[in-house]
């Protein structure tokens, strides 16, 4: 049609002589209205115009075709002669993807004929039916290789409605020419080549350092330490130096390291076994030495490099040292030592920490205190002690709980006004939006996830954000805080908070009734002293027992009711084994039950004493969620799978909670994620 338009185009730029006649004529008719004679002369010439323009138009027509016609066939030559001698690889395909046409260089790229006439799918695998449909309605571009070499396949779909269609090259495909689709082919092998070269060779930065350097020189005789140091030095520098690396101490144990990308891959694969291999370094030190490595790339600026290593040196030992965290732009890599955690015997952090909080606490109005949903003893105990150290200053404090489970009940209700505590010592979320401003100040305690948090709005209304969590941090974590104290070898975050409250003051005043919610807490959480306890839970436990705590009180206090026990030992009654070594059950609550997910977690605690059961899970059906509590004794780093399934915690405690999902679909989801990490040796049976 466009064609046709550019033909009845011309012939009216041909005609136009004797258009201008009939013009001529009529005004010749008006003229006679005023003066004949005037009009009969006009007449004659326009006669003899007339005359004129259609013998002109007739013997110049023919000559004038064919000098288009000419121009047409020189220019479709022209245009074809260009294509067929063009650099680069040309072909063209059929709406079907058969070859139709191809220039010289294509055909001594594929070496074929000129009669070849396949599908191009038969040469290109990566170029399919539906990339070609797909060129038809928009131009894309497709990565090919081809005989070692590197492509850049740009397809298009050719509109016919220009002059090529003139050419004899497109008048031989038999009709066809509507759904015709062009690919021109650019090698990028060079290019990609020199990317990839530029890619191996950009810098690495990384930081090593001695998580636990005191406590073991500490214990070397003087004659000593300078060749276990030495000794330590010349492990790293052979490892590293196997990557062409720069290593340089800065402090006693801190190291600037710096390699070439080209590397990392191998110290991946690796999975930085020096971590491992430092454990190994005895020289008269009894405790192991252990080491946490954060690295930092995936930026072309250095200062950015070094910002992510120190980013992930944090991580690495906010989660509790002894392992390697990479940081790679937003993309976060953990390994090491299968999340083994360094215990410090020294208290000198819960000092500085302890300072630092009550200055914080002192500039502030108001304190509000929230924990994780679904708030458990440790989350309550740890706010109470919170509560017991705005009280020392005068501030006001208040606890923000949604939810109070059954098993939280009895410990929440022993706060009544009838022993002096204020009435709104416990508020919901509404409550604490109302309450907060410029001058309040957020504690987050026992987690460190925002999307845990009982009241999440409020970490957006307020900056100022205080975080008290014995978790191991992952990628999601609480932006900013003004203060952070994150230790995962804590058992429990009222372990850490009843070492806060001995610096928080010289003589804090904590009566028997806080001193039994803190001291439940430590309880639910070490499982009764059996899991996750070290030198520095039993001095908590000593602290709060001499400040009135009651091991026999906070056992009435915790008990739980004959449902709640049967729903247990059913969860437990319907546990399944799964590769001879995990436990896995399901808790699907039938309404009656106020604290479901607290039942999981118990009954994971109780499949442990299973023989031959190495980590056990209970996935809980509660509130549009599942919530998985997952356990372990010492074999299995269950906080690792967790973290694969959106969760986080400790090694041997941990959980996850899924939205969206069915008690199917996360059950399998968890054997995946089980015999994943079983295949690339993350854990070991």
């Amino acid at each position: 049609m466009e064609a046709l338009k550019y033909r009845n185009r011309l012939k009216r730029y041909l005609r136009f002589p004797l258009y201008m006649l009939i013009i001529f004529l009529i005004g010749c008719i008006v003229v006679g209205f005023v003066n004949t004679r005037i009009a009969g002369v006009m007449t004659i010439f326009v006669l003899i115009y007339g005359i004129v323009a259609y013998i002109y138009y007739r013997a110049n027509l023919k000559a004038f075709k064919n000098t288009i016609i000419e121009y047409a066939v020189h220019y479709g030559t022209v245009q074809k002669e260009l294509i067929k001698n063009f650099r680069l690889p040309y072909v063209l395909l059929d709406s079907t993807g058969r070859i139709m046409w191809m220039n010289e260089e294509f055909r001594k790229l594929v070496e074929k004929n000129k009669t070849y006439n396949k599908s191009i799918t038969t040469i290109f695998p990566e170029i399919t039916r539906e990339g070609i449909d797909h060129a038809k309605d928009d131009s894309f571009d497709i990565h090919i290789e081809y005989n070692e070499r590197k492509y850049l396949a740009s397809l298009q779909r050719l509109d016919m409605t220009e002059p090529l269609s003139g050419s004899r090259m497109i008048a031989s495909l038999d009709g066809s020419a509507d759904g015709l689709v062009a690919i021109i082919l650019f090698d990028e092998t060079d290019v990609q080549e020199t990317k990839a070269k530029i890619n191996d060779q950009a810098m690495v930065m990384a930081l090593l350092y001695i998580d636990n350097y005191d406590e073991v020189f500490e214990q070397v005789e003087n004659a000593k330490r300078s060749m276990l140091l030495a000794l330590l030095d010349r492990k790293i520098n052979k490892y590293f130096g196997e990557g062409d690396a720069i290593v340089r101490r800065l402090e006693k144990d801190k190291y600037l390291i710096a390699f070439q990308r080209k590397y990392l891959d191998a110290f991946e694969k690796d999975k930085f076994s020096i971590v491992e291999d430092i454990t190994t370094i005895k020289m008269g030190n009894d405790r192991d030495i252990t080491v946490s490595i954060g690295v930092g790339l995936g930026s072309d600026s250095y200062a950015q490099k070094a910002q992510y290593a120190h980013m992930a040196i944090d991580l690495a030992l906010a989660r509790g040292g002894c392992q390697v965290v990479v940081k790679n732009g937003q993309n976060v890599s953990y390994y090491g030592t299968h999340g083994k955690e360094v215990e410090r015997t020294t208290r000198v952090k819960a000092r500085v920490k302890a300072q630092a909080l009550r200055e914080i606490m002192e500039s502030r109005d108001r304190i509000i205190v929230m924990g994780h949903n679904l708030s458990d003893a440790d989350c309550i105990g740890t706010s109470v002690g919170v509560f017991c150290a705005g009280r020392e200053i005068g501030k006001p404090v208040n606890i923000v709980i949604d939810t109070i489970t059954s098993s939280m009940r009895p410990v929440v209700e022993s706060f009544t006004e009838k022993d002096e505590y204020p009435d709104d010592m416990f508020i919901t979320s509404e409550q604490a939006i109302n309450l907060c401003n410029d001058n309040t100040l957020i504690m987050v305690v026992d987690t460190n996830r925002p999307s845990y948090v009982e009241c999440p709005a409020l970490l957006y209304k307020n900056k100022n954000i205080v975080v008290i969590d014995h978790h191991r941090q992952v990628e999601e974590i609480i932006e900013n805080p003004i203060l952070s104290y994150i230790e995962p070898y804590a058992s429990s975050a009222c372990e850490m908070i009843a070492e806060v409250l001995q610096y928080f003051a010289e003589k804090i005043n904590i009566n028997s009734t806080e001193a039994d919610a803190i001291y439940a807490g430590i309880l639910i959480d070490t499982n009764n002293f059996m899991t996750k306890t070290g030198v520095r839970t039993f001095e908590a436990a000593a602290f709060l027992r001499r400040n009135g705590a009651e091991v026999t009180r906070v056992r009435k206090m915790l008990r739980e009711n004959m449902e709640t026990y049967k729903a247990r030992a059913e969860v437990v009654r319907n546990a399944k084994t799964y590769r001879g070594a995990f436990a896995i059950s399901e808790c699907e609550p039938d309404g009656q039950l106020e604290s479901p997910t607290v039942i999981g977690a118990q009954a994971a605690n109780e499949l442990l004493n299973i023989v031959g059961i190495k980590a056990s899970f209970v996935l809980t059906k509660f509130m549009d969620k599942i919530y998985i509590s997952s356990r372990s004794i010492d074999e299995i780093d269950v906080q690792s799978i967790m973290i694969r399934l959106g969760g986080g915690g400790h090694v041997n405690i941990a959980g996850a909670q899924i939205q969206n999902r069915t008690l199917e679909e996360v059950h399998k989801d968890l054997e995946e994620t089980i015999d994943k990490m079983l295949e690339e040796g993350e854990i070991r049976l």
